[in-house]
């Protein structure tokens, strides 16, 4: 088990990582899904065997309270169908924590459910906000669950510039399940996790 990092570095390595997706030109990303609430395309991964998913949709709500529902805190477990627990393991300064949480099984159980220790970091992005995060080798495995990887992931949530009570929500996700998984499953589930965020959050936001 790795000691906690340093988390001022390991923010700003982040941040720049997933600015630098967010300029990753169009032609480079395929369609995988296609919603009425978002559209979600991917990339082989830099940092893995798998891909980099990049999901957008625009949302009916201002930038806070959308980023408020997505980062580590109260409102995630309400809402996001996916997630089965949450702990906030470490707090640091400047909208950084370090999280424990876990996710339900997935396809008929085909995926088991799995245990992710995230650092998170939460920080302005031109008018908007960035929640992003990445895992980290900290703390005991707990029995019953597989430990995933997250690779440098995030939200880019910004208002539109002539709605500005719709944000236009934009995520970065590449997410290494591990354990004996046929890469097919783990393609599916992906697709329609991320379409799926989409819709849960617009119906968590309306209540």
């Amino acid at each position: 088990m790795d000691p906690l990092p340093n988390p001022a570095p390991l923010a700003s390595k982040l941040r720049n990582t997933l600015v630098r997706y967010h300029s990753i030109g169009d032609g480079e990303w395929r369609v995988a899904k296609k919603t009425k609430d978002a559209t979600v395309w991917r990339k082989p991964s830099e940092e893995f065997s798998g891909y980099l998913y990049k999901a957008q949709g625009v949302v009916e709500d201002v930038t806070n309270r959308i980023v408020d529902h997505i980062r580590p805190g109260p409102y995630r477990l309400d809402w996001d169908s996916l997630m089965t627990s949450m702990d906030i393991m470490e707090t640091f300064e400047e909208n950084c924590c370090v999280m424990r949480y876990t996710t339900a099984g997935q396809l008929w159980n085909v995926i088991a459910p799995r245990e992710f220790v995230d650092f998170s970091y939460t920080t302005s992005y031109e008018d908007g906000l960035l929640t992003c995060g990445i895992s980290l080798d900290y703390g005991e495995v707990r029995p019953n669950f597989v430990r995933g990887f997250n690779h440098p992931c995030g939200w880019f949530c910004v208002p539109l510039k002539d709605s500005p009570g719709h944000s236009l929500l934009t995520g970065y996700i590449q997410t290494e399940l591990r354990g004996m998984l046929p890469q097919s499953a783990v393609d599916t589930a992906m697709s329609s996790t991320l379409a799926n965020f989409y819709s849960d959050l617009k119906k968590a936001l309306k209540t």
